[in-house]
């Protein structure tokens, strides 16, 4: 048995509760392995926002906190809720987020060119 259990979730199954605050759940649509690279990129830009915090570094918290806002949309908790939208649109926000989170990252890490 885990340590967690999973949060408890509304009757429709479009949100979540955690601490008795109702959160909107992750789109079910999502593939395991795309769900868990969005998680990765989001855990990663969350700790990029606490790492600007503590350095005092306003640019650094826009960037990570735009990476949050994009993983966020991409897992379906923000922006146009997914049972919304048809599956074509749903595959391609989550598609198109992961893209440009993986672009981020690439940029990221490549040094700067002179």
């Amino acid at each position: 048995m885990s340590r967690h259990s999973p949060p408890q979730r509304t009757e429709d199954g479009r949100h979540v509760v955690i601490n008795g605050r109702r959160w909107r759940a992750t789109d079910p649509e999502l593939p395991a392995d795309v769900a868990g690279r969005l998680r990765t990129h989001l855990m990663a830009a969350r700790r990029a926002v606490g790492a600007a915090l503590r350095a005092h570094d306003e640019a650094a918290e826009r960037a990570a906190r735009k990476r949050v806002q994009t993983a966020k949309v991409a897992l379906g908790e923000r922006g146009t809720p997914w049972w919304e939208q048809t599956r074509a649109q749903r595959r391609t926000r989550w598609l198109d987020g992961l893209a440009a989170l993986d672009a981020d990252a690439g940029r990221r890490r490549t040094p700067e060119a002179p």
